[in-house]
């Protein structure tokens, strides 16, 4: 396959960062998908912070602003919906806003959770919970449940 047909079918694997797709490219050819989600996240393992912050910052908040008003990629829509975040009453979404507020202003970034692997209560306790973390700790957080995020993508496209 050549970089143009790969970067267009793996590139929305992680939000708005189809410079991971162009990067792994170089590795192939893969044998499995876990071999590429592997060399993904290498990719974005070894990237810097600086770059690893655009990436998390590329991520919407869920249940937020860019959902309400239809702005929200294909692929988060759909994860959201998965969770049952597209269909939320007008109380958890006033509960969930306050929680991405609350988190954006401590930590500089948007709560990232794998939405898929939850539902709301799970969600909405993670958000609680994760408040009390250091700024590190989300840091890390945030790239691995981006890194399942991208595996489940993966998935979709390849299986």
């Amino acid at each position: 396959m050549d970089e143009s047909t790969f970067v267009s079918i793996f590139g929305s694997v992680y939000e708005h960062s189809s410079w991971v797709a162009e990067a792994v490219w170089r590795h192939r050819p893969f044998a499995t998908l876990d071999g590429l989600h592997a060399a993904m996240d290498g990719i974005v393992q070894g990237a810097g912070q600086s770059r690893q912050m655009t990436l998390i910052k590329a991520h919407p908040e869920l249940a937020g602003r860019l959902a309400g008003s239809g702005q929200l990629t294909a692929e988060s829509r759909a994860e959201q919906a998965q969770a049952g975040l597209g269909s939320l009453s007008e109380n958890l979404t006033k509960r969930m806003l306050e929680l991405n507020d609350c988190y954006q202003k401590k930590f500089g970034f948007p709560f990232i959770i794998c939405a898929r692997l939850n539902n709301v209560a799970t969600i909405l306790q993670a958000m609680e919970d994760r408040l009390t973390n250091s700024g590190e700790t989300e840091f890390t957080a945030a790239l691995r449940e981006i890194s399942k995020i991208a595996r489940l993508r993966l998935a979709d496209i390849i299986v």
